[in-house]
């Protein structure tokens, strides 16, 4: 809500597909192909952008390293239907 002068980050994140549950060496099978994945993105981007007048975002593919800081009341922890 633009009310209280909040902002929004849609960052993309290769790592969210990963699978831990065996060994020492996380498993990407489970990933989306690039492809698709960038498309996935660019829909949440856009979803976001329709929402909220201030959204900033990541670059796909790139190699990011992303500093905040956590200035609020509430931090939103998403997840998916798989996760639940």
């Amino acid at each position: 809500r633009s009310d209280v002068g909040s902002g929004v980050f849609v960052g993309p994140q290769f790592t969210l597909g990963a699978d831990t549950s065996r060994g020492n060496r996380p498993s990407f099978s489970g990933a989306a192909a690039p492809e698709h994945g960038r498309v996935l993105y660019e829909y949440a981007v856009a979803r976001a952008r329709a929402c909220h007048p201030d959204v900033a975002t990541g670059v796909f593919g790139a190699d990011m390293q992303v500093h905040l800081v956590n200035d609020g009341p509430v931090t939103l922890t998403l997840r998916t239907r798989k996760d639940a």
